[in-house]
């Protein structure tokens, strides 16, 4: 009979379950490269990009949803920051035009609608990446979404300008923009629903938009980009982040040229849109349960 000379803590050592790492799951690079080219114009249109990504890998039947929700976050942020870089060279001189009419009033307005998603997005980022990133809230979020566009867009009056806005519609803005960390909502959707609701007028809307916008945008693909060198999120930054981020550019920058951003725009062929993805959804959800998958 042989006994074992060897210490417990040897033995609990070799034994102990190793610990697994969560992992990119079954993304791969011709899927996060379509996902990538998808996003450059449900980004410039207020159709809600976040809500494309999900349910486009969800209808094709993708392990997207398999992703840990830190990765997936990480991955959609990269697709916001390569959308984010062609919009910026596409309208380079909308954004110089808008840093050298910085005033105080409008940097204040611009803080206002920025602080309210960047509190949103620290504290409550994980809840609504596992309880909200669903199809069937983000069907939800299409529906409920369109019919407050189109009411707004339709209802409104329309004779305000950009530079008029205050408080007031900062803070608003604001709200807006941290309701829009649930997929579905569209953050360009709904703070031009919100501006239109305030009195803008369309193209004065989308200026503010895209102001509001900008700072949060920009927020977001820093704190991620550093998370993921970090090593804080599982994800391959070569074979999925950059492959992705670059299709997400070169689709937004042909989008740029094709639907030309910033353009006044009747917001209800939008809310039709998404009325029409949102019961799509939910007819497909109904058909795989009642189709056992």
């Amino acid at each position: 009979m042989r006994v074992s000379v060897r210490p417990a803590a040897y033995r609990a050592r070799v034994t102990r379950p190793r610990r697994t790492q969560p992992t990119s799951s079954n993304l791969s690079l011709g899927q996060a490269v379509a996902l990538g080219l998808v996003h450059g114009p449900s980004e410039l249109l207020p159709i809600s990009s976040s809500a494309h990504t999900v349910l486009l890998a969800w209808l094709a039947g993708w392990d997207y949803d398999q992703l840990d929700p830190q990765a997936r976050k990480s991955f959609e942020v990269a697709l916001h920051a390569g959308a984010l870089a062609a919009l910026t060279i596409s309208s380079r001189r909308e954004v110089s035009q808008m840093l050298r009419g910085l005033t105080f009033r409008r940097v204040a307005v611009l803080a206002q609608a920025s602080a309210p998603a960047a509190l949103v997005g620290y504290f409550c980022e994980q809840p609504i990446e596992r309880r909200l990133s669903a199809p069937l809230p983000i069907s939800i979020a299409l529906l409920v979404s369109s019919g407050a566009m189109a009411g707004a867009d339709m209802c409104g009056p329309t004779h305000r300008a950009a530079r008029s806005a205050g408080a007031v519609d900062g803070l608003l803005l604001g709200v807006a923009q941290a309701a829009a960390l649930i997929p579905g909502v569209s953050r360009a959707g709904v703070t031009l629903t919100v501006a239109r609701a305030r009195g803008f007028s369309r193209g004065e809307a989308e200026r503010l938009s895209w102001e509001a916008g900008l700072p949060v945008i920009l927020g977001a693909s820093a704190l991620r980009a550093k998370r993921v060198l970090d090593g804080r999120t599982q994800i391959d930054v070569r074979g999925q982040l950059v492959p992705a981020a670059t299709a997400a550019f070169l689709s937004t920058g042909l989008s740029c040229r094709l639907l030309r951003p910033g353009k006044a725009r009747p917001l209800a062929p939008f809310a039709l849109y998404r009325l029409g993805l949102g019961l799509l959804v939910l007819f497909t959800i109904r058909a795989r349960k009642a189709s056992g998958r």
